[in-house]
């Protein structure tokens, strides 16, 4: 009975080949899960108004009275200031949705709208483009594609001399693309792309961070991966210049870099092409940005770092996870230690200013400890597993991630879990022993797992520490019991 036993629940059965079975299909469902959390919104300016400025200027719901009244005097007023005065009431009235509704329904309002947007005075045509960026605003699809006459000239005007004027349009775009297939459906063949790719050598800051911004919104498009990235976006420039937009130095501008690093994560998560990406030095430019990144927050407290650092960590997680990455691992032209040193100094940033980006941080260190000894030995040298331990009453979902890069580290063999052992790891795993979630009893029982394989004097020392009584909390969990009972089964034995 007993040899029968020992046969079956022998520490090997359930060996490192099973245990990073289980790791590939855990983190296949968070890549999963990130790829599905897109972070879609909309953008208003209206910070360049002087005239809504005082207190008290609140704007009215129009009805269509006044609505045909405004696009009348707009269009036939004697005079330029009534004209503008016209399309500036109307504008703020398009706050409403209930005005953008009644807009939306009166015969001929978009075609007057437009015909002012293609005026010959340059004032009527900035209020026409805001009047729409209002319409672009709307949570209603309808109003979107309401706006369908007008996209061609916003795209025509990217071209425009008023870097003012072309950052308006981008934003408008930007709100219109994430809203209506439709939209999308018109742009695309008329040339959206190249416009885009053209608006990326502006020496204008604000217009780049609006570039960004739509093409965020395009890429963000349920169809991009299939019809938007391989066939118009690769074959552009565009992925080029973002990532010399990311380039750390005096140049780099943190909000356009925040753009384009969503606009990069976007295309990576489609996994459409990202080997092509790595050829051209992603992996570099993420990797130096990082360690920028890294030394910004020992040099600022300044809490606007964590929008680039969020998705920089993404990006290179998710590269991280390509095979081309082996081939082609010498253009990240780093050192092992200074990218795990840089690291921690952002998950201790996180700890102490950002605790929801933490998993962001760790899912990072766990790609890049996964099948790498070097950065397993890095984590050893640098003396970062007490700092790791640390971050484990986080959360549950931050547990797991700690556990996990542990794991790596010691199905790494014998020298890795010599290493682990001894210190605070054991009464640790026995802390985390104590949880109600069964995931993070889960990896720990793992990592005991291969604590007992590949170092067992560790067996002797779970024992003494009541490891037995803190198993049997979970020997009647279906999820857990085998792994419980072949545990106990090892320490009985050891």
């Amino acid at each position: 009975m007993w040899s029968r036993r020992q046969g079956r629940l022998r520490p090997t059965v359930c060996g490192v080949e099973e245990l990073r079975r289980r790791r590939r299909e855990r983190e296949a469902a968070l890549r999963k899960a990130r790829r599905e959390q897109q972070l879609v919104s909309k953008r208003l300016l209206r910070n360049d108004a002087p005239e809504e400025a005082g207190e008290g200027c609140v704007a009215a719901i129009l009805g269509e009275t006044e609505v045909q009244q405004f696009l009348r005097q707009a269009q036939r007023g004697t005079e330029e200031k009534e004209r503008e005065g016209a399309l500036v009431s109307l504008r703020r009235g398009l706050q409403h949705p209930e005005t953008q509704q009644t807009f939306i329904r009166l015969e001929g309002s978009m075609r007057t709208l437009v015909g002012l947007l293609t005026s010959n005075q340059a004032l009527l045509q900035l209020e026409a483009a805001r009047c729409l960026h209002e319409l672009s605003h709307s949570e209603q699809s309808t109003v979107a594609e309401a706006c369908l006459p007008a996209t061609s000239y916003l795209l025509t005007y990217l071209s425009s001399h008023s870097s003012d004027f072309i950052e308006l349009c981008l934003y408008t775009l930007g709100n219109l693309i994430v809203e209506s297939e439709a939209v999308r459906r018109q742009l695309l063949p008329q040339g959206i792309v190249p416009a885009l790719a053209a608006c990326i050598q502006s020496p204008h800051v604000a217009v780049l961070e609006a570039l960004g911004y739509a093409l965020s919104q395009l890429l963000q498009a349920e169809e991009a991966p299939e019809k938007i990235i391989p066939s118009s976006i690769l074959a552009s420039t565009l992925p080029q210049h973002m990532l010399q937009m990311l380039q750390p130095g005096p140049k780099l501008n943190p909000g356009v870099a925040v753009e384009f690093a969503w606009c990069l994560h976007y295309i990576i998560c489609s996994q459409v092409s990202n080997p092509l990406l790595i050829g051209h030095g992603a992996l570099s430019t993420l990797g130096l940005l990082l360690l920028d990144l890294a030394g910004a927050v020992q040099k600022s407290e300044d809490a606007g770092l964590e929008l680039l650092a969020c998705p920089v960590l993404r990006c290179l997680s998710n590269l991280l996870t390509e095979a081309a990455v082996e081939t082609v691992g010498g253009q990240m032209q780093l050192r092992d230690e200074r990218v795990v040193a840089a690291l921690f100094i952002l998950l201790q940033f996180f700890f102490q200013k950002q605790p929801s980006l933490l998993p962001e941080g760790l899912w990072l260190l766990n790609n890049l400890t996964a099948n790498s000894p070097s950065f397993c030995t890095s984590l050893l040298s640098l003396d970062l597993i007490e700092p790791l331990l640390q971050l484990l009453p986080v959360s549950n979902v931050v547990s797991v991630m700690v556990l996990t890069v542990l794991c790596n580290v010691a199905e790494k063999g014998p020298a890795y879990c010599q290493r682990l052992w001894p210190g605070p790891l054991l009464p640790a795993l026995l802390h985390t022993l104590a949880f109600s979630d069964t995931e993070v009893v889960g990896q720990s029982l793992e990592l005991l797992h291969l604590l007992f394989l590949y170092q067992p004097e560790a067996v002797q020392v779970f024992l003494q520490q009541s490891g037995l009584q803190a198993l049997e909390r979970h020997q009647e969990e279906a999820q857990l019991q085998d792994r419980v009972y072949a545990l106990q089964q090892t320490a009985l034995q050891g």
